[in-house]
């Protein structure tokens, strides 16, 4: 068998082939058509404007639900756990799943509503992308050395809390310095006032996307151990 088809595998693999995609892609797309800055525009920057904005809502949709559907299926595996040996708390296990769901919902406001169009919205949604993103992450890490040695090895426990630490450290100065520089807009010049600040921010963010990225690209070693299988009841009448 494929590595990739084995177990649930191919739900962390799709997600982080296609989040990378979607960043990559519209990136591209908007460089070609200099809607950007070669050197580090905001993720958000590269899907502002037509076409691009369209590829970037419409892929970046996508991988929210895929991110969902993955979080679900780590948050079954990790019951399962528990239900065998109480290693992880039912609670600590369903604190993670909500606050993954919230972000996922930023990371759609932040598909849907373009920064050059709905600004309040946008940011909204790239808040709760980010801080509830961050705090799945150290909370999944935190799980993963409890249900040890079940799901991933040692090592990978260890690479899953590196990028977490990552996502945590690059976070907090991509809010501040945004917020520092107070403004939106698509070009910048080397001359411009808050243009280290916004370098800073955008350099920040990326890192962070990246590192959820990687986070979820820990998955793949765990999710190879387990399936999932849909049960239909019917109600009698």
């Amino acid at each position: 068998m494929v590595w990739f088809l084995e177990g649930m595998c191919f739900l962390p693999t799709f997600l982080v082939i296609w989040s990378s995609s979607t960043f990559i892609i519209s990136y591209i797309i908007a460089l070609f058509r200099r809607d950007v800055d070669v050197v580090l525009p905001y993720i958000s920057d590269t899907g502002a404007t037509p076409p691009e904005s369209c590829v970037f809502g419409f892929m970046s949709t996508i991988t929210s639900f895929a991110a969902f559907a993955t979080m679900y299926a780590e948050y079954k595996f990790v019951e399962r756990v528990h239900e065998r040996t109480g290693a992880v708390s039912p609670v600590l296990n369903k604190a993670s799943f909500a606050v993954g769901i919230i972000s996922c919902v930023g990371m759609c406001l932040v598909a849907t509503f373009q920064e050059t169009t709905v600004m309040v919205v946008h940011d909204l949604g790239a808040l709760l992308f980010f801080i509830f993103g961050v705090i799945y992450t150290i909370i999944q890490s935190v799980i993963s050395y409890r249900a040890h040695p079940y799901g991933p090895s040692k090592w990978m426990c260890h690479f899953r809390a590196f990028f977490a630490a990552v996502a945590f450290v690059a976070v907090f100065p991509t809010i501040f310095c945004a917020i520092s520089v107070g403004t939106s807009k698509l070009h910048w010049d080397i001359n411009d006032k808050e243009y280290t600040i916004h370098i800073v921010s955008v350099a920040c963010e990326w890192i962070a996307a990246f590192s959820f990225v990687f986070f979820f690209l820990t998955y793949i070693q765990e999710f190879q151990q387990f399936t999932l299988k849909m049960t239909v009841n019917l109600t009698e009448y």
